[in-house]
């Protein structure tokens, strides 16, 4: 993945891989790049669906790839 890709979902399909997360979220491997974009390229920012978040999350511990429903959040600059 480049580095013009967002975060957080450029980390999580890092973990999982595009073509998996494609597969268990049923989406086409398209949209699921697009959820790495920003808004302005019709992406979504870096965040990946709410929507598709549980199946991630229950495939990654199937598979005992250590992933954390935190982490599907954009972290905070200014965490206090």
């Amino acid at each position: 993945m480049s580095k013009k890709h967002l975060e957080p979902a450029k980390s999580i399909i890092g973990k999982i891989g595009i073509e998996k997360v494609a597969e268990v979220t049923g989406k086409h491997v398209s949209r699921v790049y697009r959820w790495m974009y920003p808004k302005e390229k019709g992406g979504t920012g870096g965040l990946i669906p709410q929507t598709d978040a549980p199946a991630l999350l229950a495939y990654a511990k199937s598979k005992r790839i250590p992933l954390k429903a935190e982490e599907f959040f954009p972290a905070r600059e200014n965490a206090q």
